[in-house]
Protein backbone atom coordinates (compact mmCIF):
# COMPACT_ATOMS: atom_id res chain seq x y z
CA UNK A 1 0.00 0.00 0.00
CA UNK A 2 1.32 3.41 -0.95
CA UNK A 3 1.02 6.26 1.55
CA UNK A 4 1.93 9.71 0.29
CA UNK A 5 3.20 12.54 2.46
CA UNK A 6 -0.33 13.84 3.15
CA UNK A 7 -1.51 10.41 4.31
CA UNK A 8 1.51 10.21 6.61
CA UNK A 9 0.90 13.72 7.94
CA UNK A 10 -2.72 12.81 8.70
CA UNK A 11 -1.64 9.61 10.46
CA UNK A 12 1.03 11.38 12.53
CA UNK A 13 -1.50 13.96 13.67
CA UNK A 14 -4.19 11.38 14.49
CA UNK A 15 -1.66 9.38 16.53
CA UNK A 16 -1.01 12.49 18.61
CA UNK A 17 -4.67 13.47 18.97
CA UNK A 18 -7.42 11.40 17.36
CA UNK A 19 -10.07 13.72 18.81
CA UNK A 20 -9.09 16.57 16.50
CA UNK A 21 -11.97 17.68 14.29
CA UNK A 22 -11.75 17.04 10.57
CA UNK A 23 -11.73 20.79 9.90
CA UNK A 24 -8.77 21.29 12.25
CA UNK A 25 -6.98 18.21 10.86
CA UNK A 26 -7.44 19.51 7.32
CA UNK A 27 -6.00 22.87 8.37
CA UNK A 28 -2.98 21.22 10.04
CA UNK A 29 -2.12 19.09 6.98
CA UNK A 30 -3.02 21.85 4.50
CA UNK A 31 -5.95 20.14 2.76
CA UNK A 32 -9.58 21.03 2.19
CA UNK A 33 -11.90 19.49 4.77
CA UNK A 34 -13.69 17.22 2.22
CA UNK A 35 -10.38 15.94 0.81
CA UNK A 36 -9.07 15.29 4.31
CA UNK A 37 -12.22 13.42 5.32
CA UNK A 38 -12.01 11.31 2.17
CA UNK A 39 -8.40 10.36 2.95
CA UNK A 40 -9.19 9.46 6.56
CA UNK A 41 -12.11 7.31 5.41
CA UNK A 42 -9.86 5.54 2.87
CA UNK A 43 -7.20 4.92 5.54
CA UNK A 44 -9.90 3.42 7.78
CA UNK A 45 -11.36 1.30 4.98
CA UNK A 46 -7.90 -0.04 4.10
CA UNK A 47 -7.21 -0.94 7.74
CA UNK A 48 -4.33 1.52 8.14
CA UNK A 49 -6.35 3.16 10.90
CA UNK A 50 -7.31 0.12 12.92
CA UNK A 51 -9.40 1.84 15.60
CA UNK A 52 -9.56 4.99 17.67
CA UNK A 53 -9.31 4.71 21.43
CA UNK A 54 -8.96 6.85 24.54
CA UNK A 55 -5.71 6.41 26.45
CA UNK A 56 -6.45 6.47 30.16
CA UNK A 57 -4.23 7.56 33.02
CA UNK A 58 -3.64 4.41 35.08
CA UNK A 59 -2.83 6.45 38.21
CA UNK A 60 -6.46 7.64 38.36
CA UNK A 61 -7.54 4.05 39.04
CA UNK A 62 -5.15 3.25 41.85
CA UNK A 63 -1.72 1.75 41.94
CA UNK A 64 -0.64 -1.14 39.79
CA UNK A 65 2.46 -3.12 39.00
CA UNK A 66 3.95 -3.55 35.55
CA UNK A 67 5.83 -6.81 35.16
CA UNK A 68 8.10 -7.75 32.30
CA UNK A 69 8.01 -11.54 32.12
CA UNK A 70 10.49 -13.60 30.11
CA UNK A 71 9.16 -17.06 29.23
CA UNK A 72 11.29 -20.06 28.26
CA UNK A 73 9.52 -23.04 26.72
CA UNK A 74 10.51 -26.71 26.89
CA UNK A 75 10.10 -27.21 23.14
CA UNK A 76 10.04 -24.76 20.26
CA UNK A 77 7.13 -26.26 18.31
CA UNK A 78 4.55 -24.33 16.33
CA UNK A 79 1.52 -26.10 17.83
CA UNK A 80 2.75 -25.59 21.41
CA UNK A 81 3.61 -21.94 20.77
CA UNK A 82 0.18 -21.36 19.23
CA UNK A 83 -1.51 -22.92 22.28
CA UNK A 84 0.46 -20.63 24.58
CA UNK A 85 -0.31 -17.60 22.40
CA UNK A 86 -4.02 -18.42 22.46
CA UNK A 87 -4.02 -18.64 26.27
CA UNK A 88 -2.16 -15.33 26.54
CA UNK A 89 -4.47 -13.53 24.10
CA UNK A 90 -7.41 -14.35 26.38
CA UNK A 91 -5.67 -13.07 29.51
CA UNK A 92 -6.63 -9.53 30.53
CA UNK A 93 -3.54 -9.05 32.70
CA UNK A 94 -1.27 -9.43 29.66
CA UNK A 95 -1.10 -6.10 27.86
CA UNK A 96 1.61 -7.09 25.39
CA UNK A 97 3.12 -10.37 24.23
CA UNK A 98 6.10 -10.80 21.93
CA UNK A 99 7.51 -13.98 20.38
CA UNK A 100 11.23 -13.28 20.45
CA UNK A 101 14.55 -14.78 19.44
CA UNK A 102 17.44 -15.43 21.76
CA UNK A 103 17.58 -17.05 25.19
CA UNK A 104 13.85 -16.65 25.88
CA UNK A 105 10.85 -17.51 23.73
CA UNK A 106 8.23 -14.94 24.78
CA UNK A 107 8.26 -11.58 26.54
CA UNK A 108 5.09 -10.41 28.26
CA UNK A 109 4.07 -7.09 29.74
CA UNK A 110 1.74 -7.95 32.60
CA UNK A 111 -0.24 -5.35 34.57
CA UNK A 112 -1.72 -6.29 37.95
CA UNK A 113 -2.91 -4.31 40.98
CA UNK A 114 -0.59 -6.03 43.46
CA UNK A 115 1.71 -8.98 44.14
CA UNK A 116 -1.07 -11.38 45.26
CA UNK A 117 -2.79 -10.76 41.92
CA UNK A 118 0.46 -11.52 40.11
CA UNK A 119 0.80 -14.75 42.06
CA UNK A 120 -2.70 -15.77 40.95
CA UNK A 121 -1.79 -14.91 37.34
CA UNK A 122 1.32 -17.09 37.56
CA UNK A 123 -0.62 -20.01 39.06
CA UNK A 124 -3.55 -19.83 36.64
CA UNK A 125 -1.74 -18.97 33.41
CA UNK A 126 1.98 -19.64 33.49
CA UNK A 127 2.33 -22.70 35.70
CA UNK A 128 -0.65 -24.41 34.05
CA UNK A 129 0.85 -24.30 30.58
CA UNK A 130 2.49 -27.70 29.97
CA UNK A 131 5.21 -26.38 27.66
CA UNK A 132 6.39 -23.57 29.96
CA UNK A 133 9.82 -24.52 31.32
CA UNK A 134 10.52 -21.42 33.41
CA UNK A 135 10.01 -17.70 33.57
CA UNK A 136 11.73 -14.67 35.00
CA UNK A 137 9.90 -11.60 36.24
CA UNK A 138 11.25 -8.07 36.13
CA UNK A 139 9.21 -5.59 38.18
CA UNK A 140 9.05 -2.09 36.77
CA UNK A 141 10.00 0.54 39.31
CA UNK A 142 9.17 3.47 37.05
CA UNK A 143 7.96 3.78 33.47
CA UNK A 144 10.35 6.18 31.78
CA UNK A 145 8.70 6.20 28.35
CA UNK A 146 5.44 4.90 26.97
CA UNK A 147 4.29 5.61 23.45
CA UNK A 148 1.49 4.14 21.39
CA UNK A 149 2.63 5.66 18.12
CA UNK A 150 3.53 3.51 15.14
CA UNK A 151 6.74 4.47 13.35
CA UNK A 152 5.89 6.16 10.07
CA UNK A 153 8.92 6.66 7.79
CA UNK A 154 9.50 10.23 6.65
CA UNK A 155 9.41 10.77 2.89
Amino acid sequence: MFLDRLDKAILRQLQSDASVSNVKLAEIVNLSAPACLKRVKRLEDQGVINKRVALLDQTKFGSCLHMIVEIVMHQDRLDLNEAFSKAIKNCEQVHECYKVTGEVDFVLVVVVPDMPSYEVFCEEILYRHPNMRNFRTLISMNRIKYDTKVYIPID
